[in-house]
């Protein structure tokens, strides 16, 4: 299969998944899926099915379906969330995709709600219907920005936000106070109707770290440099505190690519067109796969992983996932791409696939192959506009690969 065929089977594969796997009456989309068969599976993330919502504009725009059945599947999805238990607007992590009752002890999460929020905004905008938008921005309002920011008021000084809330604990002890993939949950929560200071940006810590001639903010898993980005085109931006996010990621995904070529000897899946490390699926379960930064890696790659780089180094992202098809669609290709993961060592092949990857994929695959269509509709979504504001970002002119520039200035 040629590169380009493969972008396209990729993105429309990856569509299948959440076309198929949101149940038609409830809206609320499957964690995961066997990538071979149909399974049982009954669990629904609400990351998962804010992707869903997104993906629904760009199969419009590829004539995968029409607007008026994605416009129906629009709107039932968010009746469905709209009508599920929640704390001052925030869900539970994961719930039952039949019932919407809460599976597995989750939490109230503040990362997922958003991924839910952000993919419902850009879904509305996108397909530019005032219903459905008027539906978006019940479910936006909603959301109590303060209440994760001061832990229900009981730390009215913090300027970070939580993680999250259980009913039997309160209030999770984790907050987002370190660089992560948050930026697009402050950037809602500085925009939202009722927003957090402005200061809150400034007050998560940015480590910076250095490998080989990269420089970059300290994460492992690509994930972590990814997900913001698939929505929010920081290219040739800086906020006032002079980060450079986009370059970050350039040179983490570059510095992850040159990590597996230092230790390919030892691992037989690695290689200089094989690389991609994020949290995935495998040999022993799911784990935080990543390097550099911080490390974790046994010789499992994740295919998302690299090609969801592809907004960052277009020509290495693309070798990789045809040097991955090539070597090992046999074990790894199926009815929604490939596999979450694989380990050639341990002759591991994953037999199922995971919602948010497929979904930061197809926003970037959308992104590279339609000259940014996601990042244009999220620039023009006015929480957004007033978030980058609070946040201080400005247009730099630093337009070229990125690699040229200092990460912060």
């Amino acid at each position: 299969m040629d590169a380009k065929t493969l972008l396209e089977q990729l993105a429309r594969r990856a569509f299948d998944f959440f076309w198929n796997e949101t149940h038609p009456d409830t809206g609320f989309t499957k964690d995961r899926a066997n990538n071979y068969e149909r399974d049982s599976f009954d669990v629904s993330s609400i990351a998962a099915s804010g992707y869903a919502l997104a993906s629904l504009p760009i199969a419009v725009r590829r004539g995968w379906v029409s607007r008026a059945n994605a416009l129906r599947r629009a709107r039932t999805m968010m009746d469905g969330h709209l009508q599920l238990e929640h704390q001052r607007g925030w869900l539970y992590h994961f719930i039952h995709w039949e019932t919407g009752k809460r599976m597995w002890q989750s939490e109230i999460s503040s990362i997922d709600t958003g991924l839910f929020v952000m993919g419902a905004l850009f879904a509305a905008h996108a397909l530019n219907d005032t219903a459905l938008l008027h539906k978006v921005n019940q479910f936006f309002e909603r959301m109590d920005f303060q209440w994760m920011l001061t832990d229900g008021g009981a730390k009215p000084d913090e300027k970070t936000l939580g993680h999250g809330w259980k009913p039997e604990t309160g209030f999770l002890k984790n907050r987002w106070s370190e660089y992560a993939e948050h930026m697009f949950l402050y950037l809602l929560a500085l925009g939202a109707p009722e927003p957090i200071p402005a200061e809150c940006w400034d007050a998560w810590r940015r480590p910076i770290v250095k490998y080989k001639e990269y420089e970059l903010l300290l994460g492992g898993p690509l994930f972590i440099h990814q997900m913001s980005h698939a929505y929010i085109d920081f290219k040739g931006r800086r906020d006032r505190l002079g980060y450079n996010y986009w370059g970050s990621s350039r040179n983490a995904t570059l510095a992850q690519r040159a990590f597996c070529i230092e230790h390919a000897s030892r691992f037989k899946t690695y290689d200089a067109d094989v690389w991609g490390l994020t949290a995935s699926d495998g040999p022993d379960g799911y784990r935080a796969y990543g390097a550099p930064g911080w490390v974790d890696h046994d010789g499992t790659v994740a295919p998302t992983a690299s090609i969801t780089s592809v907004i960052f180094t277009p020509s290495e992202s693309i070798r990789a996932i045809k040097t991955i098809y090539d070597r090992h669609h046999a074990k790894l290709w199926g009815r929604y791409g490939f596999g979450n993961a694989f380990n050639v060592d341990r002759d591991w092949w994953g037999r199922e696939v995971i919602g948010i990857d497929l979904g930061m994929m197809l926003l970037a695959l959308e992104n590279h192959q339609n000259r940014g269509y996601v990042w244009e509709v999220c620039a023009k979504i006015p929480a957004i506009q007033r978030g980058l504001q609070a946040a201080g970002f400005r247009e730099t002119g630093e337009r070229d690969n990125g690699a040229s520039y200092p990460l912060k200035k």
